[in-house]
This record gives C-alpha cells, sequence and structure tokens, in this order.
C-alpha cells in the first residue's frame, strides 16, 4: 500500500502522549490523503487514529473603504450555501508561496487585484482530524476586475458587507464558516500597519 505522508507538524524531538506504532494509507484522491496509524496512548492502551492530510489553502479578506468582499457557493459536504471569504489551495499539478497563491485565489474568485498585503497569520483548520493549515492575509488598495471561476465555483456569487454587516451575519448564523470567522478574529486582534510577506 502507499506510504502515508510525513506529518509536518510530527518532530521526532518532541515527547508525545500518543505515539505511533504503524501507518498505512487508506484512500487517496487528488484533494486528499486519509490515512489510519495504530497508536499507543501515555497508559499502554492502543488504539487507531484517522488524518486527513491536505495541502494548505489561503484565506483572504479583501476590504475597500470599510467595506468586506465574500463570496457564496453551495457547499456540497454540508448540502447548504455559504458565504464565505475568498479561499482555496493549489489545483493539482500546481504550488507556489501562501501569498501567490491568496493573489490567485482573490482574482479568480472576485476578479480583485490588491497593491497592499498583510499577512495576519498561519492556523490549522480542523487540528482534531486533520493537519492542513491555512494562511489569513489582508488585502486593501483593491482594484476591480473580471473573475476567473473554475467549473465547480460556477454558482459562486460575490457579495460585500460593512463590519457591522458581516457581524449581523455571524450572529444571525449566515456566516458559519470557521475559517472565515478565525480569520476575522485575525484582523480584529492584529496591529495596524504591519505588513509581511511568508515565504
Amino acid at each position: 500500500m502507499t506510504s502515508a505522508p510525513a506529518d509536518p507538524g510530527d518532530s521526532g524531538d518532541a515527547v508525545h502522549a500518543v505515539r505511533q506504532l504503524a501507518s498505512r494509507v487508506v484512500y487517496q484522491n487528488p484533494w486528499m490523503t486519509v490515512r489510519e496509524d495504530d497508536v499507543e496512548f501515555a497508559d499502554g492502551t492502543r488504539s487507531i487514529y484517522g488524518v486527513v492530510h491536505k495541502n494548505d489553502f489561503a484565506v483572504v479578506i479583501a476590504e475597500q473603504d470599510g467595506m468586506f468582499h465574500l463570496v457564496e457557493q453551495y457547499r456540497y459536504s454540508v448540502r447548504r450555501r455559504s458565504l464565505e471569504f475568498p479561499m482555496g489551495g493549489w489545483p493539482a499539478g500546481r504550488s507556489g508561496s501562501a501569498l501567490e497563491l491568496a493573489k490567485a485565489e482573490l482574482a479568480e474568485e472576485t476578479g480583485i487585484t490588491a497593491a497592499t498585503w498583510r499577512h495576519l497569520g498561519h492556523l490549522k483548520q480542523s487540528i482534531g482530524y486533520s493537519s492542513q493549515g491555512f494562511d489569513v492575509f489582508h488585502a486593501t488598495d483593491l482594484t476591480p476586475g473580471e473573475h476567473r471561476r473554475e467549473a465547480t465555483e460556477s454558482d459562486m456569487e460575490h457579495r460585500v458587507a460593512s463590519a457591522a454587516g458581516l457581524r449581523e451575519l455571524v450572529r444571525t448564523g449566515v456566516v458559519v464558516d470557521a475559517p472565515t470567522l478565525a480569520a476575522y478574529l485575525l484582523l480584529e486582534l492584529s496591529a495596524p500597519g504591519r505588513v509581511a510577506s511568508p515565504t
């Protein structure tokens, strides 16, 4: 069977409460790998642990004059439409820096380009079962343009909301996407004027 991908957060020098005894890939497609590990806990109990590995993605908070750009699309896994900040990962066969990915996703989904970018942080998506993470960027000095959406984004709609409007969408349960909420919290906590370009 195919060998499991290395866990980027696993360090041989770290002391782990859970020890990996064996690992095998149980499912794989171009977008994800699912592995099942035989593990031993600190008290000697043995069990299995399922881990989903997906490449990291980027989330973009595009803001102009206090207005935030969002996209709405149908999310098959939860059988509902979702209002989110523009986000996504590299398609199979392509790669680049987190900043390059953020720029590509913003242009693809909204047509917008930005002159100023701030990296707000790197977070983990679903830390209980997945190694996937995401980088959050704040994009300003925006210029509109034509979007270049993929076929899977054909139902996508571009929306704009004020800060107050966005908070109300969260309060009323319209915005339920966790990376969008986490990204907005990072923006609220960020120090103004900090500009960074991650590798």
